[in-house]
Order: structure tokens, then sequence, then C-alpha cells
């Protein structure tokens, strides 16, 4: 074979092996790209994306490897998420988690062809998001925490473990749909325990500063915080806060009570966070929102830390103690 012909076949079969991974490589579909929509920072929700993204690997979806997500993050102004829902409409990703009550109606609101995955502790049909429980029938489905039902709890628990209390302060967000029924809900319970219920309203870090120091003045006995995505965000702050004012708080999770917050107890965000992405990867998968019944997280913790207990004179009762999942010594 002459030598100008052997270097064109090897020239040629050379450019023929890169052609064919190159080839290849442009035939791999893209990965599928989830949208996350939170109402907060990605800092405050560090645990719970944790859980999601638990969620999406027992589906088999790891980010990074074989899915994309996308943050959008509304750092605690719900008034901008109606322009991150619709940037990522405009992106057509495959899916959106939608984190809170605010962030679920913003979404739903964008499309109505883009599937959405809520995490809320109200009723999604009060709220609008499904038409039923059992059969969502549209483009949102999703998973429900213990909040709403269980903040009566809480002033049960306040009047349990101080029960020579006389007034119960309340805080609640007004940008929350569900304030006035939570509101209602809990002067109920406090009516029937022969307490007095003071509201307070706070949606910013400024106001809760304001509103534990208003409480304080008042001499309300305790606190009673409110479920909330904006209280649930301020754990940190708000356990601070608590002490400061030396006002025993009853709060929704478990990061209240671990920065020293006095009882948190309600529903576990984290396992409502795991199933919100186990649903994200099926829905990745090919399974219809509108056949997805929307799931109930049912795990209720109760937190009580002792040190701080210890250092508001108060002793926690027996009754109490047993039926605490954790004690933080």
């Amino acid at each position: 074979m002459k030598r100008r012909a052997f270097t064109t076949l090897i020239g040629g079969a050379a450019a023929s092996s890169l052609a064919w991974p190159l080839a290849a490589q442009a035939q791999q579909p893209a990965m599928p790209v989830i949208g996350f929509l939170g109402s907060e920072s990605p800092q405050l929700f560090a645990g719970r994306l944790r859980a999601f993204r638990q969620g999406l690997k027992e589906t088999g979806y790891v980010e990074g490897q074989n899915v994309v997500v996308e943050y959008r993050w509304a750092e605690g102004q719900y008034d901008k998420l109606p322009e991150l829902a619709a940037d990522l409409v405009r992106r057509q990703v495959s899916v959106i988690a939608a984190t809170s009550t605010p962030a679920n109606l913003v979404a739903k609101a964008a499309t109505k062809t883009i599937p959405v995955v809520f995490t809320t502790g109200s009723d999604p049909v009060q709220l609008g998001l499904v038409t039923s429980l059992n059969r969502p029938g549209g483009n949102v489905t999703g998973v429900t925490q213990l909040a709403e039902e269980v903040t009566p709890k809480r002033v049960e628990l306040v009047r349990e473990l101080i029960p020579t209390a006389r007034v119960i302060g309340f805080l609640v967000n007004p940008g929350n749909s569900r304030a006035e029924a939570m509101t209602a809900a809990s002067r109920n319970a406090a009516t029937t325990l022969g307490l007095q219920l003071e509201v307070l309203h706070a949606s910013t870090e400024a106001e809760l500063d304001a509103a534990f120091s208003s409480f304080r003045r008042t001499r309300a006995d305790a606190l009673v915080v409110g479920g909330d995505a904006f209280f649930n965000s301020h754990d940190e702050l708000l356990a601070s806060l608590s002490i400061r004012y030396s006002l025993p708080s009853v709060s929704q999770n478990h990061e209240f009570a671990a920065a020293g917050g006095l009882i948190s107890y309600g529903g576990s965000l984290p396992d409502s966070y795991r199933l919100a992405g186990v649903y994200t990867g099926r829905i990745l998968k090919g399974d219809n929102p509108a056949d997805l019944p929307v799931q109930q997280s049912t795990k209720v913790e109760l937190i009580i830390n002792l040190k701080t207990a210890k250092a508001l004179g108060l002793t926690v009762p027996a009754s109490l103690l047993g039926r605490a999942d954790e004690l933080i010594e």
C-alpha cells in the first residue's frame, strides 16, 4: 500500500473514532430540570433540601448526575414569587417543586401544564390547590404536614406546662392565607382553657422583635407561634428572642427547640419534603400528578429543651416528659 493511501486510511479512521462519541453524546437526551420555588433562602432551607434530595434519590434521581435543579428564592419577600415562578415557566422546567403555601398558590397560578408538587401545612382543597385529596385532577399534587391542625394543641401544651398561666401571646403572619383560621382555632382552645389570647402580627424580622417586646410589656405568661413558612425559616431568631425576653415559647419545628426555644411541636417538615421529593421523581418518570393522591405526613414531634426550662425557672411535668420525642439537656 502506498504511503499516501495508508495515511489517508489511518486519518479517516481516527476522524471516525472521534466523530462517533461526539455524535453519540449529541444524541443523549438532556437531563430533566426541576424548578425549586422557595419562599425564603437556601441557608434556612438546608435541612429540608437534604430531605427533598433524599426523596429524589429514592426514585433514582441524583442532582447533578441525572437531574438538574434550578433554584429560585424569594428571600422572605413573597411579592417576588410571581416573577420567580414565571421565570421557571419560561425555562420550561419539567416540574416545579413549590415550598410553603405562598409559593404553592403562585406556582399553581403560573402554569396549567407544568406539573407542580407542593408542601403545605394547610388544607390544599380549601386553598384551591386541588379539587380532591384522592384525585387532584389537574397539574398539581403534593404533601401536607400537620401544622394548622396542631396549632391549638400548642396552646394546650402551654397550659400543661404553666398551670398558672392566664395570658397567652399568639404570633401570626398576616400574609398567611390561613392566618384567620389559625387564630380562631387557637382562640377557641384558649377560651376553653380559661385563657386570654393576645394576638400580634409579624411578617418581618423587625416586626418579630417588636412583637416579643410587646408581649413582654403586657406580661404574657407564654407565647405560641402560629405555623407559617416565614416563621419556620426564622427558628433561630425566634428562639433567640424568646431567650432574650425570658418568654416561654412554643413553635413548630425541631430547629426552634434545638436553637434554645422551649418547646417545638408540629408535623415533621423533613418528612414532608422527602415525600415531595419522591413525588417529584415519580412525575419525572412519567406519573400524572392528576392521579397522585395528596399525601399527608403524619409524623408529629414534641421536643422539649430542658436547659431552657431550667433557665426560665420552669419544672416540666412528668406527663410532658413522658410524651416527648426528644429532650434536650
